[in-house]
């Protein structure tokens, strides 16, 4: 594919800094950056080929992106801000995960990091029945780290034959490291599955910062119907199948774990989907409340009256022992599906960019207590901008959504959608808000799309973050942009459902996908300071 220097230029491996012609500016803001850091580079795991069962599927060979790295997620060392850990999908397959889960440790600010595929989380990251990681594709990486600096790395794990990914066997592995990532010990599972119309997917895990004992890990069992499978799409997106929350929590520090557990109940026709447990301030106030936060999908009439998708959440005052059962809606969910903005698809492209547009995310300020969500809604423009909204009352009531992002108004509205946000809160209360965009994009029949990463930040102290107008601070976190039709594609290019925001008290680290000349995606963070 050629590109076009005024059209978008291509990121090298060393993640170069240059000049683009074209760019729409950003608004110069009173915050710090310090230089883009490449993370990953090579694939450490290339020549393995942990999946030799569903390399060909009703006679099309199905794809791998050897030297792609997506999904990416991070958390800062509460306990030491020079300690940072990463984890993403290693070598994407295009009909679902990747060969293993790999982790990135940088013991220096984010300056340098050391990579280590030794996971445990498939075949090949060093995972073998004797440790129980022995499984031939593995999905979304999250990382957690308690107060103590015990690490945490959370996986979706399958075995693709027979019938494909997503069919049995499929589990739920939590890994631990004392060294700050440079090894993990053997996984645990958390609920095998072997049903073919069962599925774990979309977890999440939360150290409790309040008490190094308590871990918690939540994700959705999706379950369908036996014709289920035979329309992947519709089995990860539709309504018409069941999906409750399941939960499971360590209270040893990770020694062992609880049983997973349903800790709500969606209801007939229904799932929830991008589960993420938040914990409040342990103070007189909030005594160290959770908050569950998901997206609501009813396709039935119900005596809550919900029926459609809503962003949710639901409370625990006991470290996770039991839930409220009657979830507090936070808004009704407008899906924000990007579309390509100026072209028909390439060949074999079932939709544009794939997005986590299903997901929320959320974050708490440790010191006010203060709730935050966003996610992808379609209610402010052409698709796809950021919503947000907030609660100063632990999750019991909610603001209205606004659109963050600070995207321009562009000729070609299009060229305007914002995606796969993430949110983070700095000692100081400062709340930041990272997403991509296509603001540099110009026609050009498909050739490329120019992209773009972005932070917006809020100063609660100063200002209601609750009113769009407190967003108009904005920082570039790509030097240039990037051509994300290099990216995998998997139902769309892919980036990941989700990418990476830490933070050390002072400054937030954006941890994201770029693509390169040479290489389909990989992962890059930098500094951003107020």
């Amino acid at each position: 594919m050629h590109c076009s220097r005024s059209k978008v230029v291509a990121l090298g491996a060393s993640v170069a800094v240059v000049a683009v012609v074209g760019s729409v500016p950003t608004t110069a803001v009173p915050s710090t950056t310090g230089p883009l850091v490449p993370v990953s580079g090579a694939s450490p795991i290339a020549a393995c080929e942990g999946d030799t069962g569903f390399r060909d599927v009703g006679g099309v060979p199905a794809t791998q992106f050897v030297n792609s790295e997506v999904e990416p997620h991070v958390m800062v060392d509460p306990s030491n801000p020079d300690i940072i850990i990463g984890a993403w999908q290693q070598d994407r397959w295009n009909n679902g995960g990747s060969e293993g889960n790999v982790t990135a440790t940088s013991l220096d600010g984010g300056a340098s990091w050391t990579i280590n595929p030794l996971t445990k989380s498939s075949n090949c990251t060093g995972g073998t029945p004797a440790n129980g990681g022995n499984f031939e594709r593995a999905s979304d990486p999250w990382v957690a780290i308690s107060p103590d600096g015990t690490a945490y790395l959370m996986s979706l794990v399958t075995d693709t034959a027979p019938g494909g990914f997503d069919t049995n066997p499929d589990d739920m592995l939590v890994a631990r490291s004392t060294d700050h990532g440079a090894t993990w010990e053997d996984p645990i599972s958390l609920n095998r599955d072997e049903s073919p119309n069962a599925f774990n997917d979309k977890n999440a895990i939360t150290a409790d910062p309040n008490d190094a004992d308590f871990v918690y890990a939540v994700w959705d069992l999706v379950v369908s119907p036996p014709s289920g499978n035979d329309n992947q799409q519709a089995f990860e997106n539709s309504v018409a199948f069941a999906g409750d929350p399941l939960f499971a929590r360590t209270t040893d520090g990770g020694e062992t774990w609880e049983p997973a557990r349903r800790i709500f109940r969606a209801g007939v026709i229904a799932q929830t989907i991008g589960n993420q447990i938040a914990v409040l301030p342990d103070n007189a106030e909030f005594d160290g409340e959770l908050i569950n936060a998901f997206t609501l999908l009813r396709g039935a009439r119900n005596d809550q009256g919900t029926r459609g998708a809503h962003i949710a959440v639901i409370r625990s005052t006991d470290h996770g022992a039991t839930w409220d059962m009657q979830e507090t809606i936070v808004d009704r969910f407008f899906r924000g599906i990007v579309i390509d903005p100026d072209s028909p698809l390439p060949a074999g492209v079932v939709a544009s960019h794939r997005t986590g547009d299903i997901n929320a995310e959320v974050a708490v300020d440790r010191t006010t207590g203060a709730v935050y969500l966003v996610w992808q809604d379609s209610r402010f423009g052409p698709r796809s901008s950021i919503a947000f909204s907030q609660s100063l009352d632990g999750g019991l009531t909610w603001s209205a959504p606004i659109k963050v992002n600070q995207t321009p108004d562009l000729a070609n509205n299009l060229n305007e959608q914002a995606f796969l946000p993430m949110v983070h809160v700095l000692d100081d209360g400062t709340v930041a808000v990272s997403y991509y965009d296509f603001r540099s994009n110009t026609a050009d029949n498909g050739a490329t799309t120019p992209t773009e990463a972005f932070l917006a930040h809020c100063h609660p102290a100063s200002e209601d973050c609750s009113v769009a107008e407190s967003w108009n601070e904005e920082v570039p976190v790509t030097d240039a942009p990037f051509d994300s039709r290099k990216a995998p594609v998997a139902r769309g290019f892919f980036l990941g459902d989700y990418v990476g925001l830490g933070q050390n008290g002072s400054a937030f680290f954006p941890f994201f996908t770029v693509t390169t000349a040479t290489d389909p995606a990989n992962i890059v963070t930098r500094e951003v300071g107020q």
